[in-house]
């Protein structure tokens, strides 16, 4: 079975989400280059897409929820969509949990699950020799239970993981999740400046999520290491785009 065979192929939405979408449009890009790189045929929808859902759900606006689950699967069903691919945790975990309040029967993956697969099959970027932290974000761990799948990946690109003192389970929070980030930018600054010294502490080079909100959250309270969202591993970064005595100006 080749890696088509293992990813399937035409009507694959790619879903980057609202945050992805609006505010880091460089990271949409980079996952759509991904995609083309697993040979995965898939579609977007723009200025079509609709929010998944997670603001209304998180601030206890069920009818919204169940509103926009109605509107989203109208949408996807009405552009043939079989399968669904995100790059944002909290937009996988709001998607699937659709099944709950519609008769959703799209099956929906997160992006990690697609790069894992192609692992061996895939030239990805070596970074052998540099030593990273990994940050699970709370919708791809407690809630969906993806641990191992991105550990998986960075050390298939040569990279030494050093775990914090709090991760997997007992991960702390990035700040940003739940409308805490919009309501209450104080607090959130406060736990991502928390998360961020475990992360300092572990010696390592540069902290990782593949997570939109925890990339933006965790990278603006970073006094000392570098944080990357996973995409930006995956696809190379230029050495122009690297902040100064960057770890990663040698791969590049």
């Amino acid at each position: 079975m080749g890696l088509l065979d293992i990813l399937g192929g035409g009507n694959t939405l790619y879903y980057p989400g609202c945050l992805t979408k609006v505010v880091l449009p460089e990271i949409e890009a980079n996952y759509k280059t991904i995609l083309g790189k697993l040979g995965v045929d898939f579609i977007m929808l723009g200025e079509k897409e609709l929010c998944c859902g997670s603001p209304p759900k998180s601030q206890g606006y069920d009818a919204d929820v169940e509103e926009l689950a109605r509107k989203n699967l109208a949408l996807f069903k009405a552009h043939g969509v079989k399968k669904i691919v995100t790059s944002c945790p909290t937009c996988h975990s709001v998607l699937n949990g659709h099944k709950k309040v519609v008769d959703w029967d799209i099956p929906v993956d997160h992006m990690v699950t697609y790069i894992e697969k192609s692992l061996g099959k895939v030239k990805w970027p070596g970074y052998k020799g540099l030593k990273a932290t990994y940050h699970d974000p709370c919708h791809m761990g407690r809630y969906s239970g993806m641990y191992e799948q991105p550990r998986k990946i960075l050390s298939s690109l040569g990279i030494e993981l050093l775990e914090m003192k709090y991760s997997r389970e007992r991960a702390i929070c990035c700040g940003g999740g739940g409308g805490v980030r919009a309501n209450y930018p104080e607090l959130a600054r406060t736990v991502a400046e928390e998360r961020m010294s475990y992360a300092e502490k572990t010696g390592a080079d540069i902290l990782v999520t593949p997570c939109p909100m925890c990339y933006i959250c965790l990278k603006e309270a970073s006094k000392g290491i570098e944080v990357y969202e996973l995409s930006q591993l995956l696809v190379g970064m230029k050495k122009e785009n690297l902040p100064k005595n960057s770890k990663l100006a040698k791969y590049c």
